[in-house]
């Protein structure tokens, strides 16, 4: 049961089908946000604080619709995405050692990634000193929740799937989902039925959330309205701290790919970042990775990789190997622990890091993926989701830097891979000959 490229196809073809819808709704955000600092300032300015944090609570009515649309997508969809992933994980046989040795590197690409964000974000703090006010019923839920070693194991296993998918109880519904994954894919072809069926409710789920995207610009404008009347325009300034810290990370980052490239291949790493860099570009500036790909294939080749590994390792790794938001994932999420006092320890910090790494599997292809793989995760550590309101309206720009780093993470993977396997070929002098394939 090899399905890795069909499946990536698949996500990139329904990313590229509503891509016009998103960045339609990327323009209302933006403009959201600016209104929603505008009437900020002005509620902030003309009324008394009394009437500030009864304004903020109205606004707070829509941010708390948004939220729960997210809540409500959330357990189908891990379900159902995990379930498929693990599944065509499962299948590699027909590539055999090609497949398991992308595996690999993708999991220890995604692991270096979601380290980098987690030792940057409490090394920068960049939500501290916000102080926000937990939402009504938060408080005690904080104070009162702790996640010990034994809590934590007991809990990973449910009672009864129907009532994990009931509480939205991440951690049940990802033990669950490895479960059937991992029978699917030790059934074979016997069990093609289910993972189809879990296949077009991902499908359907995929579509479900970008419909509940479309309320993300009112959500953005209540959020940052609120928050701009009731903490003042200075907090402008923690956003484009924290944007500058996510950045500053992205670049260790890339070094760090790169270091690993020139570590297998050589040399020839260098050309290879020159290779990429107009997909990587292209990336940037569509906030899409997967706009990119077409050109990327292309550059990859011309570099020398063989067809028969790149056409099966970048298509895998759009769907399994997304450096840049894995990162982001880390970073935001601790971003909003600090913006409302909330400290972790590191236990669960590490806890957290770890169900990123299997949450975030199979999600390719869900319009703002990195922010419902957060909504999960926070809801697990009884953070306020309110949070995500914050980072949503700045989440546009980061989306750049977050794709240019997918490109050039799967572009590194397919080169390691290729030269694994000896997949490598010296390029014509001119440049613009791609070779062929080895048989």
């Amino acid at each position: 049961m090899h399905r890795f490229p069909e499946r990536a196809g698949d996500v990139m073809f329904l990313r590229e089908q509503g891509a016009t819808g998103m960045s339609r709704i990327t323009t209302w955000v933006i403009v959201a946000l600016v209104a929603g600092i505008a009437v900020g300032a002005i509620l902030r300015e003309t009324l008394d604080a009394e009437s500030v944090k009864q304004a903020a609570g109205y606004l707070g009515l829509l941010t708390e619709l948004f939220l729960r649309l997210i809540r409500m997508v959330i357990a189908p969809l891990v379900l159902t995405t995990l379930i498929v992933g693990i599944a065509n994980m499962g299948g590699t046989g027909t590539m055999g050692r090609v497949g398991l040795r992308a595996i690999t590197w993708f999991v220890a690409a995604s692991m270096v990634s979601l380290t980098l964000g987690l030792v940057l974000v409490n090394l920068l703090q960049p939500g501290v000193g916000l102080n926000l006010e937990l939402p009504t019923g938060d408080a005690a839920a904080v104070r009162g929740r702790g996640l010990s070693l034994r809590d934590f194991i007991t809990h990973l296993v449910p009672r009864s799937a129907v009532e994990a998918m009931a509480q939205n109880e991440i951690l049940q519904i990802v033990v669950f989902s490895s479960f059937v994954g991992v029978a699917c894919a030790a059934l074979g072809a016997r069990a093609k039925p289910v993972v189809d069926l879990a296949d077009a409710g991902a499908q359907v789920m995929l579509k479900v959330t970008g419909y509940v995207m479309i309320f993300a610009p009112v959500a953005v404008f209540a959020a940052i309205g609120g928050a701009v009347a009731t903490q003042g325009a200075g907090i402008l300034a923690t956003f484009g701290y924290f944007m500058g810290g996510f950045y500053a990370g992205l670049g260790l980052l890339w070094l760090l790919l790169f270091l690993a490239a020139f570590a297998v291949v050589g040399p020839r790493a260098v050309t290879l970042f020159r290779a990429i860099r107009m997909p990587a570009l292209l990336a940037f500036s569509t906030a899409s990775s997967e706009a990119a790909y077409p050109k990327t294939l292309e550059r990859l080749e011309r570099f020398g990789i063989s067809n028969r590994i790149a056409s099966f390792v970048l298509p895998l790794g759009y769907s399994f190997n997304l450096d840049g938001s894995m990162m982001y994932c880390t970073f935001a999420a601790m971003f909003i622990a600090q913006a409302y006092g909330i400290e972790l320890s590191i236990g669960q910090q590490v806890t957290m890091l770890l169900i990123f790494m299997v949450t975030s599997k199979g999600m390719a292809g869900v319009p703002r993926a990195s922010l419902v793989v957060i909504a999960a995760m926070l809801d697990n550590f009884n953070i306020p989701q309110a949070g995500l309101l914050m980072i949503l309206g700045v989440d546009q720009f980061l989306d750049m830097g977050r794709s240019a780093t997918n490109v050039i993470g799967n572009s590194v993977a397919t080169a390691v891979v290729a030269k694994w396997e000896d997949e490598i070929a010296t390029p014509a002098p001119d440049g613009d000959t791609p070779n062929q394939s080895r048989s």
